[in-house]
């Protein structure tokens, strides 16, 4: 029995002997990975040129002390770009920054500096049913809206001038509305599959302008069976026109 009691005193000896053991090895750990992360630190701070102030790592956390405040920020970026650093911070104030010199009294009058020009202004947008009209007309013979044949997909031209015009129709007086129509060739189908697909093409045009935040209430799908016979690009586009509500 005395035995046994022997041993049982010495059980929190050892507990207690490991838990110090413990704490040891895990001092000595932090202790080496932030002198790691010091050396490592500084290795990059002077390949870059910067040797004038120090860093200190609690954890992977860093502190710059002693850099000057020209060279502060660039120095925190180097460290917290150094691998295995959770973070960096400045500590103390940035060092001293050199006062750049006084210019030396001029005996010149200074020159007056030259008269500048008034910025440049743009033409406002049309706000009238015929300015807006004009402006359509011109846009749409420079880039019309234009589709591959027989099919209501538009070409990648068409589809850039569709939404080159979309801020002028966005921003036009509310009291207008659009009358978008599809011109189609001539073809097999006849009339009923011209007038069908005429509309089609319309309506694409009117989703991709809804797209881009042009009033749905403005915009009206028109068919025309109306267009030419030469199956040529003319034949293959839709075209606009301006209206009172």
């Amino acid at each position: 029995m005395s035995g046994a009691r022997g041993w049982l005193r010495l059980i929190p000896v050892a507990v207690v002997v490991t838990a110090l053991l413990a704490g040891l090895v895990t001092w000595l750990q932090g202790s080496g990975i932030q002198d790691d992360l010091a050396a490592r630190s500084r290795s990059a701070l002077d390949a870059a040129g910067l040797s004038g102030g120090e860093v200190k790592f609690s954890g992977r956390q860093a502190t710059l002390e002693g850099f000057p405040a020209e060279e502060a920020g660039r120095a925190l970026g180097i460290v917290q770009g150094v691998d295995g650093v959770e973070s960096a911070q400045a500590s103390g104030g940035a060092g001293p920054v050199r006062p750049a010199p006084s210019p030396e009294p001029s005996t010149t009058p200074p020159s007056s500096p030259p008269p500048s020009s008034p910025p440049p202004t743009s033409s406002a947008p049309p706000t009238d049913r015929d300015g807006i009209q004009a402006e359509l007309d011109r846009k749409l013979a420079a880039a019309p809206i234009t589709f591959e044949p027989d099919t209501a997909q538009l070409t990648d031209q068409g589809e850039q001038a569709a939404r080159d015009l979309a801020p002028l129709l966005r921003d036009a007086p509310d009291n207008f509305r659009y009358r978008l129509v599809g011109r189609v060739a001539d073809g097999p189908g006849g009339r009923s599959a011209a007038l069908k697909l005429s509309r089609n093409r319309a309506l694409t045009v009117i989703r991709l302008l809804i797209r881009e935040d042009v009033p749905p209430d403005r915009l009206l799908a028109v068919a025309s069976a109306s267009g030419a016979d030469n199956g040529g690009d003319s034949d293959r586009r839709v075209e606009i026109t301006v209206e009172q509500r």
